[in-house]
């Protein structure tokens, strides 16, 4: 890989992994409900998991999507589904109750390493940017090297992006720390997280 192919993926990475979508509102959520150290293992996976779709797309998986379109859709379908359950689980723990009802303090659930890794396999934005990073970084006839290169170079860019979201939501805990605020903020998350579902539905 020269210069220029490097400077270009790690762009592409960072342009990826940091902006807003389904990982990173859940990264944000979790900071702040977990704290940032119970947190990391979900930040490796949604990396290590990334890596390996990147490796299936290179290998021939992504081929296999564009070509039999049923069965992307029913991958994305899956994803789009198991998201939207996401957000009713942040509602659920932070949005706001109705009169009379028990306001609920619960944190939503901690997803660990394996969780998040195996999300990645439904996520309809992961998919996107596996097959479109191997689609436009790897030359053709490209060996498993460069293959392996291409996907660990993400990866590692990947890791401190969507990080930096968990980060985040450690760091505002400290200013969400009444449970009426922070059941809000959770409330706030979840329609975030149903907004960044969004675009996947053009696509």
């Amino acid at each position: 890989m020269d210069l220029q192919t490097l400077l270009a993926v790690t762009s592409f990475a960072v342009v990826t992994s940091i902006t807003p979508g389904p990982n990173n509102m859940m990264l944000l959520a979790s900071g702040l409900n977990h704290g940032f150290k119970a947190t990391l293992p979900h930040v490796v996976g949604i990396s290590s998991g990334l890596m390996l779709l990147f490796l299936a797309a290179g290998l021939g998986l992504g081929a296999l999507l564009t070509q039999w379109p049923q069965l992307y859709w029913a991958l994305k379908s899956a994803g789009l589904v198991y998201m939207v359950w996401l957000a009713w689980q942040l509602w659920r723990a932070g949005g706001p109750q109705s009169p009379g009802a028990a306001a609920s303090s619960a944190a939503p659930r901690l997803m660990g390493f394996w969780g998040a890794a195996a999300f990645q396999w439904v996520n309809p934005k992961a998919w996107l940017i596996a097959i479109g990073a191997v689609a436009g970084f790897l030359r053709p006839g490209a060996g498993g090297l460069e293959l392996l290169a291409l996907a660990l170079l993400c990866a590692l860019v990947n890791m401190p992006c969507v990080g930096l979201w968990a980060w985040a939501g450690a760091r505002l805990s400290r200013w969400l720390g009444e449970p009426l605020r922070r059941r809000y903020f959770n409330a706030a998350t979840a329609l975030l997280l149903l907004a960044s579902i969004w675009p996947m539905l053009n696509v």
